[in-house]
């Protein structure tokens, strides 16, 4: 059953936006004539959404997020790029999500139950899957991909244009400069692949010998003999039929912009 829509008297809605059944606009929200919120969305007070966003139903959002508004690029001029957030996000206190550019796809989109923590910022023309959260105060640089089910650490960093590959968990206060391969860990100040996230592989539901296969993988590709492609073409014959070691050799094999983020202080591939 759908719940009634309530807006309070002290909240602004241009004409043109278009609110859901069973919404919730709190105090002093702003909306601009471009918005779409999709039904039960809850905006719970002083939330400003603007530009071409759209936000599907059941998402959260609280005080002091900025959704919507111009990108933090010098080259936008204004273009008719979209924000478009999926359904069951909660998105948390000062959070900024900037629409697309031209340079990009236009659109900076996000999946569906994503956790955003107080001040993260997703710049423009980020794409980001489902059930990823990040911790407070991190930020994505434009154009930056990211997984499902990726975590990424309070005060980190990622480079633009970087991956963040599935299952990947990125350390607190880390700097992440280069592609970060599916079930990676990395930590630090310049971020170094420290393994994998086990914890993570362990709570999605795989099992002892995907997870092993896995392991046996990464030890393979960043310890093996050869350059990396030899490496990767090696590990990928010997799991021909693994669909999961499958995903981290059609990961690393597409890096374009940056290398891989590799252990300890090895280079970049």
């Amino acid at each position: 059953m759908t719940k009634e829509t309530h807006i309070h008297p002290t909240a602004i809605i241009e004409e043109g936006a278009q609110i859901g059944a069973g919404c919730e606009i709190g105090p002093y929200c702003i909306i601009g004539p471009h918005v779409k919120l999709g039904d039960n969305t809850t905006l719970k007070a002083h939330v400003v959404v603007d530009g071409r966003t759209t936000i599907g139903e059941g998402t959260t959002i609280y005080p002091f997020a900025s959704i919507g508004t111009a990108p933090q690029d010098l080259k936008y001029k204004g273009e008719p790029s979209e924000l478009i957030i999926g359904k069951n996000n909660t998105i948390r206190e000062h959070a900024t999500m900037n629409p697309g550019t031209k340079d990009g796809a236009m659109k900076t989109i996000i999946g569906d139950n994503c956790l955003f923590m107080m001040a993260t910022h997703v710049a423009h023309d980020c794409i980001i899957g489902d059930n990823v959260i990040m911790a407070n105060n991190a930020t994505l640089g434009g154009h930056v991909t990211v997984g499902d089910r990726v975590l990424v650490g309070g005060l980190a960093a990622v480079h633009q244009f970087v991956r963040i590959g599935s299952y990947a968990v990125i350390g607190g206060m880390s700097g992440v400069e280069s592609d970060v391969i599916p079930f990676g860990r990395v930590k630090g100040e310049r971020a170094s692949l420290a393994g994998l996230n086990l914890i993570g592989l362990e709570r999605g539901g795989f099992d002892r010998e995907q997870i092993r296969a896995i392991q046996r993988a990464f030890k393979g590709i960043f310890d093996g003999e050869g350059n990396l492609d030899q490496r990767l073409d090696k590990v990928s014959e010997q799991n021909d039929n693994n669909d999961l070691v499958a995903q981290i050799i059609d990961f690393a094999r597409h890096r374009e912009k940056f290398g891989l983020c590799q252990p300890d202080n090895k280079k970049s591939a």
